[in-house]
């Protein structure tokens, strides 16, 4: 799920409570990653922080959707032994 879908949620953190629970400088930087402003995407570090502080409805791979198998090659793996047991 998209950063912006979450927030749009009734049951969603606030951008102010995600401020707080990632420990991002402010909420024009939440903002900024939530209608990609610049083409910005939170780094590594608050990508961690986000999928946890959401409970995992907005996940690392949604964050970065490019490269997030260059960052974190372990959930790579993961997701193709998932793959690999569903089409067993």
């Amino acid at each position: 799920m998209k950063l912006s879908e979450y927030l749009a949620r009734p049951d969603a953190l606030s951008v102010s409570d995600l401020r707080v629970q990632i420990g991002a400088r402010s909420d024009a930087q939440i903002r900024q990653w939530q209608h990609g402003y610049a083409k910005r995407k939170p780094g590594p570090a608050y990508c961690r922080a986000i999928e946890t502080a959401t409970g995992g409805a907005v996940t690392r791979r949604d964050l970065r959707p490019n490269d997030w198998h260059r960052i974190w090659p372990e959930l790579a793996v993961d997701a193709s032994a998932a793959h690999e047991v569903a089409h067993a």
